[in-house]
């Protein structure tokens, strides 16, 4: 898994942010569209593109979009 297809896939959950502006220490939960609706589009993705199971409890519990990845990755 790597960090920068996970970035790509990531933007797609974001309407109104530019993908751009997504970097591994972007904190996703300040970005201005960052809503529960995201939250459940970033578990439909990991699940179907990873084939992993988060829940919004861990996606709560990240800062970052790297902690977001280290909990999809060691998963």
């Amino acid at each position: 898994m790597d960090i920068h297809e996970f970035i790509k896939q990531l933007a797609e959950q974001f309407d109104d942010t530019d993908p751009s502006e997504i970097k591994p220490d972007t904190k996703f939960q300040e970005l201005e569209d960052w809503s529960s609706l995201t939250a459940m589009g970033i578990i439909a993705f990991v699940k179907t593109i990873y084939g992993k199971e988060i829940t919004g409890l861990e996606i709560r519990s990240c800062s970052t979009v790297a902690d977001l990845f280290r909990i999809v990755s060691n998963k």
